[in-house]
C-alpha cells in the first residue's frame, strides 16, 4: 500500500477506565432483574409501544428469528416471552431508532470515530446507505448501489487469480444469503470461504466428524427435557445462550442431573429463576448444577480420562456400567482405548485437573448409574491447542455409555450466533465437498473450483502476505473478532478493496483497505418486500431445525437491501448476465433461491413450504446409529494425549470469556453483573494466590503480555479482581484480549485460535486506578 493511503486509525479506542464498580457475584439468573434490563434495553433503543409490539413476535411461529444465539425453539413456546435478555438486547441493537448516514460520516473521520471504543461506535445507531471511503480520504462518501456493485465487479475482474479474493460470512446470515454467496464464490472461482465458524465450533465440526461422522450435535430439544445427566462443559448458558437454562430446568424437574463442568462457577448453573414461570420469579428459583468441577483451564481430557477410568473400573465390578452391546455393534477401538487409560495414574490426572477427588467420583457415579446422557459444550473446549480432542475425550463417554443415537441422549455443540450452523449447512466452507460440487454443476451448470480455499486464520495470512487483494465479508466485525488483532488489521489494510454489508457501525468499517466499501443491509426484524411480496428467510438452529424467519417492522431506510439482494446484485453486475444462474432474480425472489437449496444441498426438501411454522429437521446419520459413512462403517473411540503448555514460573493460563453486556463482538453495554463487574470491561479475573505471587493487590493496573515466537504482543491496561478461577487460571473479556493471541496458533485438525489458553506475563504498571 503506498504511504499516502495510510490512515491513522486506532485499533483500541482511546483507552481508559470508565469507572469500575465491583459487587459481589450474582447466585440467581435471569428474574425480575433480566427482565427489567431487557426491557431497559428496548425501550430506550425502540420505544415501549415499538419494543412490545415487536418482542412478541420473536421466535413464534409467524415471527422472525432470534438475531442473537442459535438455541432451539420449543414447539410450544411461550405467547408471552419467548425470548431472552440477551435476545432482547441484540433486537434493541439492531432495531434501534438511532440512525447514520453521509452526514453523520462528513463530519467525522474514520480516523476520529476510531478513537471511540467498541461499545460507544455500536450506539452511533444502523448505517441507513451505501457508502465509499475512497483511496487517501479519511471520509466515507455516499455512493449509489449501482456504483457500488460496479465497482466490486471492476476490482474483482482486475484481479490476476479468482484465489487473491476472500469471501467471509457471519452467522448472522440466512440459509438463502449464505446460498448466493457461496454459489457466487464459486462461480468467481474460488474456495476462498473462511466464516465465523472457523473461530468458534471448526473444532466441534472435525471432532465429531471423524468419531460420529457429522460435523452437527445429534440431539434435539426434546432431548434434554428427558435426560438422565447433562454435562454442560466450558459453556456459560446464562450469559451466552440464556433460553438454554428453561430447558435444563425442564430436565432437572423431570429427575434430571445437571453437571458442570468450567474453570468458573458461572451464575446460570447455579440457580435460574425462569421469566416465564410465575412461580419460580416469586420464589427461589430452581438449583441448577447438581456438580460443579473447576477444572483447570485446558485440563479437561485430563479430567475425561480419569472418568473414563473410574466408569471401566466400575464397570468391571459391575458389568452393566458400560453398554456393550452397543460397543460391540457399533464402535471400534475399544481395547486401544482401554489400553491407553491404563497408562494413567488416577492421582496425577486428578493433580492435573485440580477438581477434587470426591467431586470427580460423584459425577463417574452419576455416569455408571444412568445412560441417557448428553454432553453440551461451547467454545470452553473448542478454542484450544488440542481442542479436536477434548471434544473427542467427551464423545468416548458417550460412545463406552451408549449414549448416542437414542432418545434423550447425545452431542449438543452449543453454536454461538443464529445462523452459524445453517450457513454451513447450505455451502460455506472452504474444503471441497464433492458431493456438493456434483450437485452444483447438475442442477446450477456450471463447474466450481476444485481446490480448497482459505480458512479464517490462513485468510489473514494471505491478506497480509499480499496474496488476497479483495476482501468482502457478509456480515460480523472481523477485526474484532479474529486473533492477533494487531496482524489482522495489517492484513485488512493491505488490501486494494475491502466491502462491508452490515447493519450498524463496527471497527472493521475504519480499519480497511485502499477502497472500501459499507454496504448497509436488513436487520432481522424488519421486513422484506419485494415488488409488492412480502419474501422470508430461514434459518438452522443448533438442533439441525430449519424454520422460516420473517420481519415485521418498517426497515431503518428506504436506501438499504436485504443481504440476497446485495450478493444477487454483485454477481449481476460481475457477470453481467452472462452466467447460468440468473442472479437477478434469484435477489427478488427468495423461493427461487430455496428451489436451488432444495435440488443442490443434502437434506434441504421443499424448503419454502415445510420451513414453516417450527420447520423440520435435516437428516442426522447419528440418531439413526448409521455409521456407514465412516471408514470401518463404525463408530470411532479415539487415543488423545494430554496437552503440555509448558509454562514459565512467571506465566499464567488465560482464557478470552465474554461479559453478560454482550453478544460476540457486540457491546451492549459496560457490566457484567452476574460475575459482579458494573461499568468497565478492562478487568484481568485472578486467583489470589496467584496475585499475592506477582505483589498485586484489588485495583492495580497491569498490561498483559503474550510472547509465542519471539513476537511480544501486548495488552495494555487492565484492573486487576480477585475472583475464584483456578490457581494458575486467568480471564479476561475478548475483543480487548484479542490482541494476545498469536495468529499461528490454533488447534490441530481445525485452525481454529487458542482463545481459551493463551500463556501470558501480568506486568504491574505505575498508574493507579481512581
Amino acid at each position: 500500500m503506498e504511504k499516502e493511503t495510510q490512515r491513522n486509525v486506532s485499533l483500541t479506542g482511546n483507552i481508559q477506565f470508565t469507572g469500575l464498580r465491583l459487587k459481589e457475584p450474582m447466585q440467581i439468573s435471569a428474574g425480575f432483574t433480566g427482565v427489567k434490563e431487557a426491557m431497559r434495553h428496548t425501550f430506550k433503543e425502540m420505544g415501549i409501544v415499538r419494543s412490545m409490539k415487536t418482542l412478541l413476535e420473536m421466535n413464534q411461529e409467524d415471527g422472525f428469528r432470534c438475531p442473537s444465539c442459535a438455541w432451539p425453539v420449543p414447539e410450544h413456546p411461550s405467547k408471552i416471552a419467548e425470548y431472552c435478555e440477551n435476545g432482547a438486547k441484540a433486537l434493541a441493537d439492531e432495531a434501534t431508532r438511532d440512525h447514520i448516514g453521509a452526514e453523520f460520516f462528513a463530519k467525522h473521520s474514520v480516523e476520529e470515530l476510531s478513537q471511540l471504543s467498541d461499545y460507544e461506535l455500536n450506539k452511533l445507531g444502523r448505517v441507513v446507505e451505501p457508502l465509499v471511503l475512497k483511496p487517501g480520504k479519511v471520509h466515507y462518501e455516499p455512493i449509489s448501489w449501482q456504483d457500488a456493485f460496479e465497482l466490486i465487479a471492476d476490482e474483482l475482474h482486475q484481479l490476476k487469480d479468482p484465489n487473491e479474493a476472500i469471501f467471509y460470512t457471519s452467522g448472522r446470515s440466512s440459509n438463502e444469503a449464505a446460498f448466493l454467496y457461496g454459489m457466487f464464490a464459486r462461480a468467481f472461482g474460488t474456495n476462498n470461504m473462511p466464516d465465523c465458524s472457523n473461530m468458534c465450533h471448526e473444532s466441534s465440526g472435525v471432532a465429531l466428524s471423524q468419531t460420529l461422522g457429522i460435523g452437527k450435535g445429534s440431539v434435539t430439544l426434546d432431548d434434554l427435557y428427558g435426560a438422565e445427566v447433562v454435562l454442560v462443559v466450558g459453556q456459560n448458558p446464562g450469559t451466552n445462550h440464556p433460553r438454554m437454562l428453561s430447558a435444563l430446568e425442564k430436565c432437572k424437574k423431570n429427575g434430571g442431573k445437571v453437571i458442570s463442568i468450567n474453570p468458573l462457577e458461572e451464575t446460570g448453573l447455579v440457580n435460574f429463576k425462569n421469566p416465564q414461570n410465575v412461580s419460580d420469579m416469586l420464589g427461589s428459583g430452581q438449583p441448577m448444577a447438581d456438580v460443579h468441577l473447576p477444572v483447570r483451564i485446558n485440563e479437561d481430557v485430563a479430567l475425561a480420562k480419569l472418568i473414563l477410568k473410574k466408569l471401566v473400573a466400575l464397570d468391571a465390578k459391575n458389568s452393566n456400567v458400560l453398554d456393550h452391546p452397543f460397543i460391540v455393534e457399533y464402535v471400534e477401538g475399544y481395547d486401544a482405548l482401554i489400553e491407553d487409560l491404563r497408562q494413567y495414574d488416577e492421582e496425577f490426572l486428578q493433580r492435573r485437573t485440580g477438581v477434587s477427588m470426591r467431586k470427580i467420583d460423584q459425577v463417574a457415579q452419576l455416569l455408571a448409574e444412568n445412560s441417557k446422557i448428553i454432553v453440551c459444550w461451547a467454545m470452553g473446549l473448542t478454542q484450544h491447542k488440542n481442542a479436536v480432542e477434548c471434544i473427542q475425550e467427551y464423545v468416548n463417554i458417550l460412545l463406552l455409555k451408549g449414549a448416542i443415537g437414542k432418545p434423550f441422549a447425545g452431542t449438543c455443540p452449543v453454536r454461538g450466533h443464529s445462523n452459524v450452523q445453517g450457513d454451513r449447512s447450505v455451502g460455506i466452507m472452504h474444503y471441497v465437498n464433492k458431493t456438493l460440487n456434483e450437485k452444483i454443476r447438475e442442477h446450477l451448470n456450471f463447474d466450481p473450483p476444485t481446490e480448497p480455499g482459505y480458512d479464517t486464520v490462513h485468510a489473514i495470512q494471505a491478506m497480509h502476505d499480499e496474496k488476497a487483494k479483495v476482501f468482502i465479508c457478509l456480515g460480523g466485525n472481523f477485526v474484532m473478532a479474529a486473533s492477533d488483532t494487531a496482524y489482522t488489521a495489517k492484513a485488512v489494510q493491505n488490501c486494494s478493496l475491502t466491502v462491508q454489508i452490515s447493519t450498524k457501525l463496527n471497527r472493521s468499517h475504519l480499519i480497511t483497505g485502499r477502497t472500501a466499501l459499507l454496504l448497509p443491509t436488513f436487520g432481522r426484524s424488519e421486513k422484506d418486500e419485494k415488488n409488492g411480496t412480502a419474501q422470508f428467510l430461514t434459518m438452522e438452529s443448533s438442533t439441525g431445525k430449519v424454520r422460516q424467519s420473517k420481519g415485521i417492522l418498517k426497515p431503518a431506510s428506504e436506501h438499504i437491501k436485504s443481504e440476497p439482494e446485495i450478493t444477487a446484485l454483485m454477481a449481476h453486475a460481475y457477470f453481467k448476465g452472462n452466467h447460468s444462474m440468473d442472479w437477478f432474480a434469484l435477489g427478488q425472489n427468495y423461493d427461487l433461491i430455496r428451489e436451488l437449496i432444495d435440488k443442490t444441498v443434502k437434506g434441504f426438501e421443499n424448503t419454502s413450504e415445510r420451513s414453516k411454522g417450527f420447520g423440520y429437521y435435516l437428516p442426522n446419520n447419528v440418531r439413526e446409529r448409521d455409521f456407514r459413512m465412516l471408514p470401518n462403517g463404525m463408530a470411532r473411540l479415539t487415543i488423545n494425549t494430554l496437552p503440555e503448555h509448558n509454562l514459565q514460573p512467571d506465566e499464567l493460563l488465560l482464557m478470552t470469556i465474554r461479559s453478560h453486556d454482550q453478544f460476540n463482538t457486540t457491546i451492549y453495554g459496560l457490566n457484567d453483573r452476574y460475575r459482579g463487574i458494573h461499568n468497565e470491561r478492562r478487568v484481568v479475573f485472578m486467583n489470589k494466590k496467584d496475585m499475592a505471587k506477582r505483589n498485586l493487590q484489588r485495583l492495580d493496573v497491569v498490561n498483559l503480555h503474550s510472547n509465542y515466537g519471539g513476537v511480544k504482543r501486548t495488552a495494555e491496561q487492565f484492573l486487576v479482581v480477585p475472583y475464584n478461577i483456578p490457581k494458575g487460571n486467568m480471564a479476561a473479556y475478548f475483543p480487548e484480549t484479542n490482541l494476545l493471541v498469536p495468529i499461528d496458533q490454533f488447534a490441530d485438525k481445525s485452525q481454529t485460535p487458542i482463545s481459551k489458553s493463551i500463556k501470558v506475563i501480568v506486568e504491574k504498571t505505575n498508574d493507579t486506578f481512581h
